[in-house]
């Protein structure tokens, strides 16, 4: 019987298995291992496809993403969008109910119609098969359903049945009513009343139909346009803003741009390769529809006194009630009112003439303000 050799480097026994696989070891890693080939075209499948199927094994139903064809409302938070949704559900819950009623549910274990026929034929029986499958699919649909937006601290809730401007603005008049804060985490809440690709030409053929009920005549009023665009590059604000003039000048030429005061506000709001579309009022009343400033007191400016014509001060009523108690201060106010009628003379023709001169220069500021609106016009334009 020979002796066994060793190999040094393995310390194995040199056998005939051994040394095959020592000499088919250093080829095996130097290949690259072959994928068995994918059935669909190459491509495995993505995980939005497995999220769907498991959410549609759960009873949901609807898009779960912002895109063209949707109405809701916009709602911007501060770092924290999972509250926020909270908020929202909440909020838009209490006064849907409110104005729309509660909402109704029907029973899952309701058998659909038409289930009881067994003698169809192939084909009724599939077109009952759609149809039951599209009425369980609009039984599930809420009124309100969380989407995803496309961008951070930005929330998009589909609503259904409902109009988002009026539910908005009940919202924010109720709560600029009351002064009662009612969210900690919502900033904005803005509604969309359209969406559409964010293409400048889809845009304009959209907003030439979506704009008529506001801005076509008879309707008319002034306007502003109010641009922003989130996780977007190829489209420009300027041409945008431009277009969308453009339409509401061409359904009315009495529409008219306006600023500061506007009786509609026309909100674009871009996300992606989505254009959302809405036409608010009392937008700026509203603090441009920001749940957390629309709750403060809005603070007088403070009201300048009046000046006689000589240029004194003239007391006010309440000051000069108020310095009853001092006495050094209601001499030195004594001394800001005419004592001698020879004073009150005096500051009779100055104050005509400033009235005349006032009256003189009404042209020139109306000139001014008219000025003043087609510079805002060029400007908004």
């Amino acid at each position: 019987m020979l002796p066994r050799t060793y190999d040094v480097t393995s310390r194995r026994p040199e056998t005939a298995r051994n040394r095959f696989l020592a000499a088919s070891a250093p080829r095996a890693m130097a290949e690259p291992v072959q994928q068995p080939p994918q059935p669909s075209g190459g491509k495995r499948k993505g995980k939005a496809q497995y999220v769907q199927a498991k959410r549609a094994r759960r009873g949901e139903a609807g898009p779960r993403q912002l895109e063209p064809g949707l109405q809701g409302i916009l709602i911007t938070c501060n770092m924290n969008e999972r509250k926020c949704v909270e908020e929202a559900y909440s909020l838009l819950n209490e006064y849907g109910d409110d104005m729309y009623g509660p909402e109704k549910f029907t029973d899952k274990d309701q058998p659909p119609s038409g289930s009881e026929g067994e003698d169809d034929d192939m084909e009724a029986a599939l077109k009952k098969e759609v149809g039951d499958i599209k009425a369980s699919t609009e039984m599930r649909l809420r009124r309100f359903q969380s989407v995803e937006s496309g961008a951070n601290n930005v929330v998009f809730i589909r609503t259904l049945g409902i109009e988002p401007e009026k539910l908005v603005h009940h919202i924010l008049q109720d709560m600029y009513k009351t002064k009662k804060k009612k969210t900690r985490v919502i900033l904005r809440m803005l509604p969309i009343s359209g969406t559409c690709k964010a293409f400048l030409e889809d845009m304009k053929k959209y907003a030439e139909t979506f704009l008529e009920p506001w801005f076509k005549a008879p309707n008319k009023g002034t306007f502003q346009i109010v641009y922003k665009s989130r996780n977007n590059s190829h489209m420009n604000r300027e041409e945008v803003i431009k277009e969308l003039a453009g339409i509401v000048g061409s359904l009315n030429s009495e529409n008219k741009v306006d600023l500061t005061n506007p009786q509609y506000t026309v909100v674009v709001e871009i996300i992606k390769a989505v254009c959302c579309l809405s036409v608010v009022k009392d937008y700026m009343l509203f603090r441009k529809y920001n749940l957390q400033e629309v709750v403060k007191s809005a603070k007088d400016p403070p009201q300048p006194h009046p000046k006689l014509g000589n240029g004194k001060e003239a007391k006010l009523e309440p000051e000069a009630k108020l310095n009853q108690n001092d006495p050094s201060e209601g001499k030195n106010n004594q001394q800001v009112v005419p004592e001698n009628n020879e004073e009150l003379e005096q500051t009779k023709p100055k104050s005509e003439s400033q009235v005349v001169h006032e009256e003189g220069a009404k042209p020139e500021l109306a000139d001014q303000v008219t000025e003043g609106s087609k510079s805002n016009e060029n400007d908004h334009s």
